[in-house]
C-alpha cells in the first residue's frame, strides 16, 4: 500500500505558510513505513529541531482504480480517519532552498500517523476536525474549505498514480500547524469524536 498526500489544500494554510493558491494539485508520498500507530509514543527524530504537526482528514480506498472519473470516485471510499503528516520544518526549508526533494523531511519513519477508520456514512459531506496540544485547540479545519474535495482529488490523484485498494489519502491541512516537543500531548477530533492521543517523547 502506499500514502499519498495533498498539499496546499486549504488557503488560510496556505497564507500562513507565504504561499500562493497553486493551479494544479500539489501531491506527495510516503511510504507504508511512515505509518505510526498513535496508541504509541511518537519520538522526535535527531535530524530535526522544529518538527511541525500537520492534521488531516484521511481516506481509504477500497478497490484497485486509474482514471477516475469525479462523478464516481465516491464509490471508491467509505471510511474515513484522522491523521497527522509530521514535518521536519527545518529540513524542509533547507531541501527546498537547495531547489532539492522533500520526502527527507516528510515521508521519514513514523511521519503519518493514523487513527482507526470510521464509515463514512456517520458524518455529513462537511466534516469538521481538530487537534488540541496539551488540552489547546490549535487546528481546526472543514472539508467544506477544501480547495480540491475528496471526489476531486481521487480523480486527480488516479490520473497519476493507479489506486489500489488499502491505500490511504491524506487530504490536506488547514492553518494552525506548528512545532512538537518532547512532553507534548496532542488529541485528534473528527467532530466531537477523539479519533487519537499521542504523547510526544
Amino acid at each position: 500500500m502506499k500514502i499519498i498526500c495533498v498539499g496546499k489544500n486549504y488557503a488560510n494554510h496556505i497564507q500562513e505558510m507565504g504561499g500562493e493558491k497553486p493551479k494544479d494539485i500539489v501531491l506527495f508520498i510516503k511510504p507504508d513505513t511512515a505509518i505510526h500507530n498513535p496508541e504509541l509514543p511518537f519520538y522526535i527524530p535527531d535530524f530535526t529541531a522544529d518538527l511541525h504537526h500537520e492534521v488531516e482528514l484521511v481516506i481509504k480506498i477500497n478497490q484497485n482504480g486509474k482514471h477516475i472519473s469525479e462523478k464516481f470516485a465516491h464509490k471508491y471510499y467509505d471510511e474515513i480517519a484522522l491523521g497527522i503528516d509530521f514535518t521536519a520544518r527545518d529540513l524542509q526549508a533547507q531541501l527546498k532552498k537547495e531547489g532539492l526533494p522533500w520526502e527527507k523531511s516528510k515521508a521519514f519513519d513514523g511521519s503519518a500517523v493514523v487513527s482507526s477508520f470510521l464509515p463514512k456514512a456517520q458524518f455529513g459531506k462537511a466534516i469538521g476536525f481538530s487537534l488540541n496540544k496539551n488540552g489547546v485547540t490549535v487546528q481546526q479545519g472543514n472539508t467544506a474549505d477544501m480547495i480540491w474535495n475528496i471526489d476531486q482529488i481521487i480523480s486527480q490523484v488516479s490520473k497519476f498514480f493507479t489506486l489500489r485498494k488499502g491505500d490511504f489519502i491524506f487530504t490536506g491541512t488547514p492553518a494552525g500547524v506548528g512545532s512538537v516537543h518532547s512532553g507534548d500531548f496532542l488529541e485528534g477530533f473528527l467532530e466531537v469524536e477523539s479519533m487519537f492521543s499521542l504523547r510526544i517523547k
